[in-house]
């Protein structure tokens, strides 16, 4: 992400706010400027709501600028004259007015007159924009045709999720940044490797055409170096035609830092700071800037929540997930309560209140990493209402495990304590995995890297990542894969460098691999029901030998599927270890066939017949070889 702030990047002395109350949230305000007389240039507003609002007999303006005494809308539909086009005054510091002779697809800013001197602005709702330093468009959101969409969400512990970055992901033109079109040409492949979840790294309009895009400039808007707004509809559409959810990727902790027209949008501002959007005290400043939005102003409130909203209810989304809310319930982003932000937090319940009133189907990500409990806590409990978070718990236990380069300094205690951990009870309130955005980049780089810098496709390096794999496929929590990781991408992630799918034909077993744990993790054999249960249990921890052993059950502990993982470079025969019921075993999976890469051992391993006699805590017990660096998946 950014680090800067272009506009401003000192931080003000630390200073009371201005305070009120309003709607229960704490704010800043303003004086407005004293209003002009406004001539009746235009109709009166047709439609509610905010931005450029098409219908039938033209288009309704709508924006918020209490600091203006004048407001025009200028644009193709009045040869860009700048007071051809005078908005009225609301209450509340709205300006609104309706043009019969504009329609969608024109171009258009607003003119405001301010003590500053006049301004042109993009609109903060802007629905489309030229790029993200041109003109917004007016944009018809209700002008696609979704084919009679229709998509059920699937279970959450159904769930297998795919981040993925647009710009990277299938780019065919190394000279330009993929499309949301190239994104629905690999469909197909997603389908069949079972994923039915794909989330979108940030697609908003940003500055420039490459970014990992965290740093919005125009929040509302479709990037339009990646298709914009139809092409994004169009995915979404293809998406759910393949039976796959789409979750996008929002970001609410900051906006900007560049290209940012909400920037001291109505020329008002204290201590340099950002303006009506932003706070412009202590509390703005973010590891990005000083650009914190102001969660305690109603307006603010109102333009974050549409925007969540905007997603899954206009443009079908499945879901979101929210970019380190933990810079939005807090100044640093800890768990001091001296920096907390209880607006933040009050905001993000809100938000998912709403959707849980709305659309309780849709599924809402934070990613927190504070192993915060509150954070996916019931609202009425006073949690945020999240549905799940990415699980810190999970990730930093297993990258030291898959990492470390000495089998003997594995810790195996460590690595169990992160199978089976949940927060709230709940086994689907998190979310698991090996590889993100930001763990594969920021100075680290993939797995498969971290274990043999330069050499990914070594014995080891593949090994050890499957490892991964399998655990995350397997533990408690919602299993997610980052782009590429299914076919040993090598190297770190960056937005200047596509994917490269000749690895996926090269390795060609691999993505059988995770094809065949994806199967298993959702069921589809129905030989593993308990990979989607609440149950987990880990039964054994050998940290001499680096073997553990757990079950997970949906239901029945005694029908539990056993997950039985070696961490060293040695095998067993006749491996002993407790079995969750008697009778008799089969191995569903084996990581360590010949046919995932002709380098692995192809080491047999049978599954064992249960036999009386207690051991891990269970009153029978079985005996299977197993192979190094191995998984194996049983079940009854």
């Amino acid at each position: 992400m950014p680090t800067t702030l272009t506009h401003s990047t000192k931080k003000p002395a630390r200073t009371s706010a201005k305070k009120a109350k309003a709607a229960g949230a704490t704010i800043s305000t303003p004086t407005p400027a004293k209003t002009q007389p406004i001539p009746a240039a235009v109709a009166a507003p047709v439609r509610d709501g905010f931005g450029a609002l098409p219908h039938e007999g033209g288009v309704t303006f709508r924006v918020w600028a209490p600091n203006a005494t004048a407001v025009s809308v200028m644009g193709t539909f009045n040869n860009w004259d700048t007071k051809a086009s005078p908005l009225r005054a609301e209450e509340g510091g709205n300006w609104a007015g309706d043009l019969p002779q504009a329609k969608a697809g024109d171009e258009y800013k607003y003119v405001l007159q301010t003590p500053q001197g006049e301004l042109h602005r993009n609109d903060p709702y802007a629905r489309a924009v030229t790029n993200s330093a041109g003109n917004g468009i007016v944009f018809d959101i209700s002008d696609f045709d979704w084919q009679n969409d229709n998509f059920q969400m699937p279970a959450w512990n159904d769930l297998v999720i795919y981040e993925l970055h647009v710009g990277t992901f299938n780019a065919p033109d190394p000279s330009r940044p993929g499309t949301f079109y190239d994104v629905i040409d690999r469909l197909d492949y997603l389908q069949g490797l079972g994923i039915n979840c794909i989330e979108i790294m940030p697609a908003t309009e940003f500055p420039g055409a490459r970014s990992w895009g965290y740093n919005p400039a125009n929040p509302f808007a479709l990037e339009s170096d990646y298709g914009g707004a139809t092409a994004f509809r169009e995915l979404v559409r293809a998406a759910h035609q393949h039976g796959i959810a789409v979750v996008l990727d929002v970001v609410y902790n900051h906006f900007g830092p560049g290209d940012l027209d909400l920037w001291q949008f109505d020329g008002w501002s204290e201590n340099n700071g950002g303006g009506i959007y932003f706070y412009n005290d202590w509390r703005a400043e973010t590891p990005w800037g000083m650009n914190r939005p102001d969660y305690g102003r109603p307006e603010v409130r109102r333009y974050i929540r549409d925007n969540a909203l905007m997603w899954l209810e206009d443009y079908h989304c499945d879901g979101l997930r929210m970019d380190a809310i933990a810079f939005i319930r807090n100044v640093k982003g800890e768990n001091n309560p001296g920096d907390d932000l209880p607006d933040g937090w009050s905001l993000m319940r809100w938000i998912n209140e709403e959707i849980q009133r709305r659309q309780p189907w849709k599924i809402t990500i934070a990613e927190d990493l504070r192993a915060h409990g509150g954070i996916t806590g019931d609202t009425n409990v006073g949690g945020e209402g999240f549905s799940t978070q990415w699980c810190a718990n999970y990730i930093y236990p297993m990258q030291r495990a898959l990492t470390t380069p000495n089998d003997a300094d594995r810790h195996m205690h460590e690595v169990a304590s992160a199978i089976c951990s949940v927060y709230n009870g709940n086994a689907f309130q998190r979310v698991i995995y090996t590889e993100s955005h930001d763990e594969v980049a920021n100075g680290k780089c993939r797995i498969a890297e971290e274990i043999m810098p330069g050499n990914v496709e070594n014995y080891y390096s593949k090994k050890r990542t499957v490892l991964g794999a399998a655990l995350t496929l397997t533990a408690s929590g919602i299993p997610m894969l980052f782009q590429g990781q299914e076919f040993l991408a090598p190297g770190s992630f960056n937005d200047n460098e596509p994917l490269d799918w000749n690895w996926a034909e090269q390795h060609g077993g691999m993505v059988q691999l995770y094809r065949d744990l994806i199967a298993l993790r959702r069921n589809q054999y129905g030989h593993t029901p308990g990979l989607r249960g609440q149950g987990c249990r880990v039964f054994h921890v050998n940290d001499n030998d680096k073997v553990i052993a757990f079950a997970r059950w949906d239901g029945d502990p005694q029908n539990a599927t056993v997950v039985v993982v070696n961490f060293a470079n040695q095998a067993h025969q006749g491996y002993t270890l407790g079995l969750p019921a008697g009778g008799k075993w089969r191995v569903r999976f084996n990581s360590d066939w010949h046919g995932y890469d002709r380098e692995f051992d192809d080491f047999d391993s049978y599954g064992p017949e249960a036999q009386g006699g207690s051991y891990d805590g269970y009153p029978q017990h079985g005996q299977l070889d197993l192979g190094p660096y191995a998984v194996l998946v049983l079940s009854r």
